[in-house]
């Protein structure tokens, strides 16, 4: 499908904020994770017909195409651990892929108010910890940090495979909080460990059909865009920069998941 013919099947506005979501929610991904935030919500905004796993499966070939692109980024400036890195990918592989497996049959309002909790208490822990992610802060044995990273992967994994928005912060979290790393080394590893989860769950949404390809190449040529100016700024200015950006993030997720969760709970006072 050429441009013009995009332009004449969602209209000019469409296809302008279709792409400005992109681009923003790359941006913020490739910083800290968490532009599915952005990109999911104007989705199903704008196309409010269209099936969940249609618009995951979209969804997650952009988020691909830009995850990729800041992943290179990182690893043209950070040092990892392979072996780390291999068994916390697997792990997430294997989670993210039942995650996709089961989208169609559990209602994800019910996790709404378990993630809503987690953020408030992610969001506390963040604000008052001041020095957080500044620097290295553990030196764990790497047998250590290979199966708590798992443990990360499996979680986190399975939570992107299912739903997604946010995903890339929850592994930032977990790597600062569990394995001690700084908040930019952090970054750089989820976003290697979320191109990850993003091939597990897009094996089983290209699989069933469930993606529309013109309009996630739209959406992947602006996400790499956003990704790749994110990641760019994030290596510049450092783990100050991420901190707080990863604070705004999640307050941002709070809103969010309260505003579905409140909805939810008026909807059903009034039925």
């Amino acid at each position: 499908m050429s441009f013009l013919e995009l332009l004449n099947s969602y209209g000019t506005l469409t296809i302008i904020l279709l792409s400005l979501s992109a681009l923003t929610a790359g941006f913020i991904d490739a910083v800290v994770g968490g532009g599915g935030l952005i990109q999911t919500p104007f989705l199903l905004i704008t196309f409010p017909k269209m099936p969940l796993p249609v618009l995951f499966g979209t969804n997650k070939i952009a988020a691909l195409a830009g995850t990729s692109i800041s992943a290179f980024q990182y690893a043209r400036k950070i040092t990892f651990n392979y072996k780390l890195l291999l068994i916390i990918s697997i792990s997430c592989f294997v989670s993210s892929f039942l995650g996709a497996q089961i989208v169609n049959q559990i209602d994800s309002n019910i996790l709404k108010p378990v993630v809503l909790v987690i953020l408030i208490i992610i969001a506390l822990y963040t604000f008052f910890k001041k020095k957080l992610g500044a620097e290295q802060s553990k030196e764990l044995p790497l047998k250590k940090q290979m199966l708590y990273g798992s443990c990360i992967g499996i979680v986190v994994g399975f939570y992107d495979g299912f739903f997604g928005p946010g995903t890339g912060s929850f592994f930032v979290l977990g790597f600062v909080v569990v394995l001690g790393f700084e908040f930019v080394k952090a970054s750089a590893y989820a976003k290697i460990v979320n191109c990850i989860t993003n091939i597990s769950a897009l094996t089983v949404f290209i699989k069933q059909g469930n993606y529309i390809l013109h309009l996630a190449i739209l959406l992947a040529v602006f996400n790499i865009i956003g990704s790749f100016i994110g990641s760019h700024l994030a290596l510049k200015k450092g783990n100050g920069f991420v901190r707080v950006f990863f604070l705004v993030i999640v307050s941002v997720m709070i809103l969010k998941y309260g505003y579905d969760v409140l909805s939810v709970y008026f909807f059903k006072l009034g039925s």
